[in-house]
């Protein structure tokens, strides 16, 4: 019998959270202004994709549990495929063919990856990338298309020797509850502390003797306030943003911003590029709102944001290690200023909660528990929101693929339950862009918001130029109800 390795539950949660209407699949869209040889592609992904054992491995469950095994029959012509484009071949048809993509399953008798090359694409080529989430989260799985580029037109096919090691899950066959839950939040905690603001001795001590972490009352005051929020917290606005999915998606990507302008906007305004592109998306969300003739006073909408959990020195491990958070997006403010403000307020809340490595420790949980259970409650908590957001940092230097330069990319995470939005920002080559991912029911025309991101950040400029903040007196709104019922939770659940 080939060597087994036990999935870790959280990774098994992921698995089991496919639906018909939402598939856990993560889908990238890589272009090239030159032609891809399909010869050389296959030849780099079995040099560099193959190292990781995991991309050989099959997913077995049994009365025992749920396990990673190596496929004897393993074929990589059945994960790299060569495909062609209809009609023009241009950018709408890639993002149909693409948007046909996320709703076909892959064959789980078989390892749960597979690449497409589009050999027409509008005079050059494209690659479609596909991976069930199981396998790992965004930020690993960039760091392994990123781990089959190069820096050079030449560089050899097998590629430089790389920090990625073939231990992806060193913890998988450990069966006690402490070594696959509690002991991945403690590899985490450091982190967790750090992005929250609460570095220092504490932290190190709490990641030097995790059996400890428990023993600090406000520490456990704060898990406590996280999990009573994430319990009760109200739904987000009801917009045709919401409601029950259907299997047909959309998807669209805009063209790259300059990055440079907005990281120069964002010195004047002294906030970060993620704020301002934050406030973008709430602007376009709010303008597709307006021209469907919706009322937009007041609505806020919530998107659920993943947030890297990897301990220092674990950021090539594959499986996931992220939580989440629930950002509340301003889209009733119409003002570029106050919007941007608003935004800003909230992110900055947020980087002072625990809430990121409670939702990975509640994941681990269910996926231990019976799958009913774990349906209950992420349909609980996808009820509670309307979209998922990535912002993912890439490379800011030109990369190369199997001899071929990279255009542009875009990478879209899985929606679980009923959420039917999907929100991408990649930043590559100092240049930034957005894509949508939305359920044909909800939103049949993505391309109408994407359109509208680059005029809201070039409305935030005409309007730093002609009425700047200080001689308006712009100051962030006051906190919104839900925020009030937050921070009021958190008092409870302390006392």
């Amino acid at each position: 019998m080939a060597k087994r390795e036990r999935m870790s539950s959280v990774d098994t949660a992921w698995l089991r959270m496919d639906t018909p209407t939402n598939l856990m699949l993560i889908v990238g869209v890589l272009m090239f202004s030159s032609p891809v040889k399909f010869a050389r592609l296959k030849r780099t992904l079995e040099f560099r994709l193959l190292h990781y054992r995991r991309f050989r491995q099959r997913v077995v469950q049994d009365a025992s549990g749920t396990w990673w095994e190596l496929d004897q029959n393993f074929d990589i012509d059945s994960h790299v495929l060569r495909v062609s484009l209809p009609g023009k071949a241009g950018k709408s048809e890639l993002e149909t063919y693409v948007a046909g993509q996320i709703s076909q399953s892959l064959d789980h008798g078989k390892p749960l990856w597979q690449f497409q090359l589009v050999e027409n694409y509008d005079g050059g080529a494209a690659l479609v990338a596909r991976f069930h989430h199981c396998i790992a989260d965004g930020i690993a799985l960039m760091g392994v298309l990123q781990s089959l580029t190069d820096a050079s037109r030449d560089a050899p096919e097998e590629g430089a020797a790389t920090p990625w090691v073939d231990d992806d899950a060193k913890d998988g066959d450990a069966d006690d509850f402490w070594q696959r839950i509690i002991a991945p939040m403690g590899d985490t905690l450091a982190t967790a502390i750090r992005l929250s603001g609460k570095a220092g001795v504490t932290s190190l001590h709490l990641l030097a003797n995790p059996e400890k972490m428990f023993d600090y009352a406000r520490f456990a005051a704060a898990i406590a306030g996280e999990l009573v929020f994430l319990a009760t917290m109200p739904e987000d606005s009801p917009t045709r943003f919401k409601g029950k999915t259907g299997v047909a998606k959309r998807v669209a990507w805009s063209e790259p911003m300059p990055l440079g302008e907005i990281k120069a906007v964002g010195r004047v305004l002294d906030c970060s590029v993620n704020d301002i592109l934050l406030s973008c998306v709430c602007g376009a969300l709010r303008q597709y709102l307006v021209d469907q003739g919706d009322a937009v006073e007041g609505v806020e909408v919530r998107a659920f944001v993943p947030v890297n959990l990897r301990a220092p020195g674990d950021e090539h491990q594959l499986g996931n290690r992220f939580g989440l958070v629930a950002l509340v997006l301003p889209v009733g403010i119409e003002h570029p200023f106050m919007r941007l403000y608003e935004v800003r307020r909230r992110m900055l809340e947020l980087k002072g909660s625990y809430q990121a490595l409670v939702a990975l420790g509640i994941l681990g949980v269910v996926g231990m528990c019976p799958q009913s259970v774990q349906e209950q409650v992420m349909s609980m908590l996808s009820d509670k929101g309307t979209a998922v957001m990535t912002n993912v940092p890439g490379p800011q230097q030109p990369l190369y693929l199997a001899g071929a330069k990279l255009s542009q990319q875009m990478v879209w995470v899985p929606q679980s339950g009923n959420v039917g939005m999907g929100v991408s920002i990649l930043s590559y080559h100092d240049g930034v862009q957005f894509g949508l991912m939305t359920d044909k029911k909800f939103v049949p025309d993505p391309h109408t918001i994407v359109n509208r991101f680059a005029p809201e950040f070039e409305q935030l400029v005409l309007t730093l130029l002609l009425d700047p903040p200080e001689q308006q007196n712009a100051e962030p709104r006051a906190a919104p109800v839900v925020g009030k019922k937050r921070r009021s939770r958190r008092r409870q659940a302390a006392a």
